[in-house]
């Protein structure tokens, strides 16, 4: 559950433990499809605990998705609204999974698709009812001043594949959709010219930028794409869908490595003081990695929010104690 802290504190590159619960919090969310229904559960779960706000989100594909339907949400009616939006959403999209053709192909792997048509020739009108949805439940204009907390989305340039990150004044409709655009199913998604595709691709979800904007002394990471395969994949379908797993985590890896290495080579006393933590859809959910990210059934989707709700339960019960340390009576109190 707990990243960096013990090896940090032995060389005395941080100082104590902050409070727990934090009063501030810092979230990444990853992408990952259907899966994302482990990320609603976890801000459902985190939005029980009245004493955390949150301070910066990072997100791509449906991290982007939950984090503003999450920071739309606070904005227009505090926490009870957020999880209804967060509810009537998934509830939506598991409504029109069976009747969007581009649903059901989401559910194909990389390797069928890629033998099947260009989505320019089987999608010709662009059909997403993601945009409809969000487009419904998300005042973008007013979320890009208004907004309760600070939004990342990044989203990948097709021209160079490089990581374009969206600060909360940019985000659009466009912008989200661009962060989900999975390039064998959707069109790519233009802004200002240029051509984004998923933003998986070059970060997911955007870690370093969300760790340098972050004020809060605490960043919980949402990892939902699993990192283990139960058996080795040896179909075409198998093993494409492993291959997608291995890179949709490979930049997430990347991430956490080079700023592991930045804090120990003089990162600022701010980064010095961060505590990342991360909560694993896989290490919740048995079987998670034999699953289609396509599955939008809602029962499916039911069972994969309860494991981020039981997820977040145990960081909150655990990390005092990933830290070396309970907190004493005062600690508590003043909490």
């Amino acid at each position: 559950m707990r990243f960096l802290d013990r090896t940090l504190e032995r060389f005395g590159l941080v100082a104590a433990p902050p409070q727990w619960p934090p009063r501030r919090l810092s979230l990444a969310l990853q992408g990952g499809g259907s899966f994302g229904a482990f990320t609603w559960g976890a801000l459902e779960r985190l939005l029980d605990e009245p004493e955390i706000s949150f301070d910066a989100i990072s997100g791509v594909s449906a991290g982007a998705v939950n984090a503003v339907l999450l920071a739309s949400g606070l904005m227009e009616g505090g926490r009870a609204a957020a999880k209804a939006r967060l509810e009537r959403f998934w509830k939506r999209m598991s409504r029109a999974a069976a009747l969007t053709p581009s649903a059901a192909l989401a559910g194909l792997s990389l390797g069928l698709m890629t033998r099947a048509l260009s989505p320019y020739l089987f999608n010709p009108f662009n059909l997403n009812p993601l945009r409809e949805a969000l487009s419904d439940e998300v005042d973008f204009a007013r979320l890009k001043t208004h907004s309760p907390a600070r939004l990342l989305i990044g989203a990948t340039r097709v021209g160079d594949g490089g990581l374009r990150v969206f600060s909360t004044g940019e985000v659009s409709v466009d912008v989200v959709l661009a962060s989900a655009c999975l390039p064998l199913i959707h069109h790519a998604i233009e802004i200002d010219g240029e051509p984004y595709w998923d933003g998986g691709y070059s970060a997911n979800p955007p870690l370093i930028p969300l760790a340098r904007a972050s004020n809060a002394a605490h960043l919980l990471i949402v990892q939902v794409t699993p990192t283990n395969a139960a058996r080795l994949p040896t179909s075409p379908r198998e093993i494409a869908k492993r291959l997608e797993q291995i890179h949709f985590n490979a930049t997430l890896n990347a991430e956490l490595e080079a700023l592991k290495y930045g804090i120990f080579v003089g990162a600022t006393p701010k980064l010095r003081r961060l505590r990342i933590g991360r909560i694993s859809a896989q290490e919740e959910f048995e079987g998670l990695a034999d699953e289609s990210a396509g599955n939008l059934g809602w029962e499916f989707l039911e069972r994969l929010r309860a494991s981020g709700r039981s997820a977040v339960e145990t960081w909150l019960d655990e990390t005092p104690r990933a830290n070396g340390r309970a907190p004493s009576a005062p600690e508590i109190a003043a909490q």
